[in-house]
């Protein structure tokens, strides 16, 4: 079954923790958003896997150079998986998975920026990351005639293991799964909701229906 991913874009340690402490039991990975990690530093990363050490703790690095270092920087912080940018050169993305080999960890590759997901999703899964992520951000949602159906059938032609980032809300997540995504990831659809735990729940079952 797909994992859920809340992505927490949010700027404090404290708010990130209170929103975590709601939505834990209905998601399988907690991810530390950029700007988060920009605002609070490396300690975000401790105190969330402090606060739940059963949940898999994502570190958006969004790491465009010193892959390997930045990659160890983040894992050794206690974070359980890291991104490098899909758009870069492949040895920084080599460079954190030959990190994440060492430490037993893993690397998620993000596709923003990149002008075409599939044929890049196929290459970088060659060398050994965990999944893809079809990422699609916020500045790229809010152009007219976004819409999320084109990641999901970029995932059905990629034929990898990818997750969908992008807009993932109740009313498409079913087809998200149904795609075949190994992580559906949601962020303002949960930490934006009035009762963050009730839209996680409702998330959670439907991938699980």
């Amino acid at each position: 079954m797909a994992k859920l991913q809340v992505a927490i874009d949010l700027l404090t340690t404290e708010a990130a923790l209170e929103l975590a402490a709601k939505v834990s039991p209905y998601v399988d990975i907690i991810e530390l958003g950029t700007p988060l990690i920009k605002a609070e530093g490396l300690n975000v990363i401790k105190e969330m896997k402090s606060a739940h050490p059963d949940k898999l703790v994502f570190a958006d690095m969004k790491t465009a150079d010193t892959g390997a270092l930045e990659a160890e920087m983040a894992f050794n912080a206690g974070a359980d998986l890291v991104t490098v940018m899909g758009a870069v050169d492949d040895a920084t993305i080599k460079g954190a998975v030959e990190a994440a080999h060492k430490l037993e960890k893993k690397v998620v590759v993000d596709t923003i920026g990149v002008q075409n997901r599939v044929q890049r999703a196929k290459e970088v899964s060659a060398f050994g990351v965990a999944f893809v992520e079809l990422h699609a951000g916020l500045d790229e949602q809010a152009l007219p005639g976004y819409s999320i159906q084109k990641l999901i059938t970029e995932g059905i032609e990629a034929q990898v293991p990818f997750s969908v980032a992008g807009g993932v809300n109740i009313d498409n997540v079913k087809d998200v799964v149904a795609a075949g995504a190994t992580v559906v990831v949601a962020g303002g659809s949960i930490y934006g909701a009035k009762d963050p735990a009730a839209a996680a729940k409702a998330l959670q079952e439907a991938i699980g229906a």
